[in-house]
């Protein structure tokens, strides 16, 4: 037929797009979701799957690439980033053999097509067999190694392979406890709910009645810290919200700032889907200027790390330079929270970040006036622990045989 793919090379439009993506992460610097935002839907979720199983494995297919080469290929090579490309379908995605042969040699063309044939031919007869746990980059491993050892390098590795949970937060902890009972879920704290399955979240039970939103487990911990009483509470950098809903189901009076109006306006959408209720606000999080609430919530813009799972470009995106950035604005933004507090107040800082930059060196010496309030074992799910100065770090490890979790700092202080 006029027109027609030629056999074998049926979504070679998603390999073109999946290739941009992982052109858009190593070389310019972007997320993911970002780079994708162009792409036509059709395109979209296969051509994002691929490159997130690049980055998950990137180590694991350089090593392969450069044990078939006779001269090492540049890290930006066309030629490796397609040789990348079609490896991790054959680890991670069990596409074969034919189709990454005929897919990966068209995304080469005015280019070394018999090296990439070449490489790909010497692979695929050796055969190939995905490690469960395959190298985090070098830099990330060097660094999480002197911050936490090598127990939780190993689990890290473990972690960035394997599919992470859906975790559910809900209003009401009955509604939470009857939800996993009929959909094979556990809950690990009250109010929550861990999915395995893979169903799109519009299409379970209870999306259009409002009644759950999708939020990690850790990420869900920063509000569950902030004390019942606090009438008033501000979640400065609120968006996308999660944390804000929790907060408005506990009864509180919450004002959610961010400085992203669109991010603000899918807020809104929730609360409404939701049926809960809160003051949002359009600025930017230091020029908000209203104090004396009773408690405030700062989930700090960071380096994500603690996201790898989801987000494996962030592992080399998030260099030195981007985490050190990130730990002045949120020591910034720590002491701007703190004037916003009443004597007496609470301020919840947190960081979905496994650096300690931006955690422990933080907190370590708190702005003037507040003070460490210490974590205690029972505000925690089962299996999680404060450490012994009184903060939370959530790491690689944690919970593992339940799913895991996103990496987290969290410190709760009072104002004097």
């Amino acid at each position: 037929m006029s027109g027609a793919a030629p056999r074998g090379t049926e979504g070679l439009s998603e390999r073109r797009a999946a290739l941009q993506l992982l052109d858009a992460v190593l070389r310019r610097g972007q997320t993911l979701d970002s780079a994708a935002q162009r792409l036509a839907g059709d395109d979209r979720a296969l051509a994002l799957a691929i490159a997130g199983e690049t980055l998950r494995r990137l180590p694991e297919l350089d090593a392969l690439i450069d044990g078939a080469t006779r001269l090492r290929l540049a890290d930006d090579a066309k030629a490796r980033m397609v040789l990348r490309l079609a490896l991790a379908q054959k680890l991670a995605m069990n596409v074969p053999d034919h189709a990454l042969v005929a897919t990966a040699l068209p995304l080469v063309d005015g280019g070394p097509r018999r090296l990439v044939h070449g490489v790909l031919g010497t692979l695929l007869r050796r055969g190939l067999e995905a490690s469960d746990a395959p190298h985090l980059p070098a830099a990330v491993e060097e660094r999480w190694t002197a911050a936490w050892g090598d127990e939780v390098v190993a689990a890290a590795r473990r972690a960035i392979v394997r599919r992470p949970p859906l975790d559910l937060s809900f209003a009401d902890d009955a509604a939470a406890q009857e939800f996993a009972a009929d959909n094979e879920g556990v809950s690990l704290v009250t109010n929550h709910v861990r999915l395995s399955g893979g169903a799109p979240v519009q299409l379970l039970p209870g999306f259009g009645e409002g009644g759950w939103w999708v939020q990690d487990l850790a990420a869900s911990l920063p509000a569950r810290l902030i004390p019942r009483d606090a009438a008033t509470v501000l979640d400065l950098c609120a968006a996308p919200g999660g944390k804000t809903m929790q907060l408005a189901s506990r009864g509180h009076h919450v004002t959610a700032v961010d400085r992203s109006e669109s991010r603000l306006a899918r807020l809104s959408e929730n609360l409404h889907r939701t049926g809960l209720e809160a003051e949002t606000m359009a600025s930017e999080a230091m020029a908000w200027g209203r104090g004396d609430y009773d408690a405030v919530l700062l989930d700090a813009p960071c380096s994500a790390t603690g996201t790898f799972r989801r987000h494996p470009e962030v592992l080399y995106r998030a260099g030195p330079r981007i985490i050190a950035d990130s730990a002045v604005r949120q020591a910034e933004l720590l002491a701007h929270a703190a004037s916003l507090l009443r004597p007496g107040g609470t301020l919840v800082y947190a960081v979905c970040s496994l650096e300690l930059d931006e955690g422990e060196e933080i907190v370590a010496a708190p702005p003037a006036g507040l003070a460490i309030d210490p974590i205690s074992p029972d505000e925690l799910p089962s299996g999680i622990a404060p450490h012994e100065r009184g903060w939370l770090r959530v790491l690689p490890g944690m919970l593992e045989k339940e799913g895991g979790l996103d990496g987290f700092f969290i410190a709760r202080l009072v104002r004097g």
